[in-house]
């Protein structure tokens, strides 16, 4: 039986991360932001994204959000899932985020020479609110969408009953990105693709377990253990 694919279709900064962590506790391989500082990624931007498609059951942040009628075509019987916030709140979290740097994916979705929020806060609201509003008119009277705003309290309910998955005994995950971009870009671990990802390349896969980091974390206990009993001087 073929799983569908899972398509997170929300704008960054809407919770996009929490849901790739909670798709991958209900067992999917997700895959997130990829191509974004690719130059020509405006020209290639369907060949980024199809080629990945047979590698991951679940997609969220770009290119997937700007891709999602072609997606809906080439994945028939896909989910797909918009996440959303207060206008306000979601441009005040894109410009702390985000500053004054461009990426060619972001003057692709907001236009040449706003590739950066900074002075484009009303252009950028604008475009968000569109998006959102086309997303909800394209999949009007259908039931494979399901919009969830996760800071308004919005989690595995919603979420699991939209997949038909049993809900986990755990709580919803809410991951902080920019802490997690602020960690070493060589620290392997559950959300190691939120550092940057491979813009060229494939993304790396995440670590649903946060198998790496646990057993990194064992082994240089016990190195530190021997080490210490290596050098400890017997007991008179």
């Amino acid at each position: 039986m073929t799983i569908p694919k899972i398509f997170g279709i929300g704008f960054h900064k809407t919770g996009t991360s929490s849901l790739g962590a909670a798709l991958e506790l209900l067992g999917r391989r997700v895959c997130g932001a990829v191509g974004y500082m690719k130059p020509d990624i405006a020209e290639t931007l369907r060949e980024t994204a199809f080629e990945l498609l047979d590698d991951y059951d679940a997609f969220e942040d770009n290119p997937w959000t700007v891709l999602y009628r072609a997606l809906d075509v080439r994945c028939p019987g896909s989910r797909f899932i918009l996440t959303v916030r207060d206008s306000n709140r979601w441009i005040e979290s894109v410009v702390r985020h985000f500053g004054d740097a461009q990426t060619p994916m972001r003057e692709l979705i907001y236009g040449p020479g706003r590739g950066d929020p900074k002075g484009n806060e009303a252009h950028y609201v604008d475009r968000y609110e569109r998006h959102n509003a086309e997303v909800k008119a394209y999949f009007a009277g259908r039931r494979d969408l399901l919009v969830m705003d996760l800071a308004a309290g919005d989690g595995w309910e919603a979420l699991c009953g939209f997949l038909g998955n049993p809900q986990p005994d755990v709580a919803f995950p809410h991951i902080n990105e920019a802490a997690a971009r602020e960690a070493s870009p060589g620290k392997s671990g559950r959300y190691s693709h939120l550092l940057g990802g491979l813009p060229h390349g494939k993304p790396k896969p995440r670590d649903p377990a946060g198998l790496s980091s646990a057993a990194s974390a064992a082994s240089a206990a016990s190195a530190a253990t021997a080490a210490s009993a290596a050098t400890a001087k017997p007991s008179s």
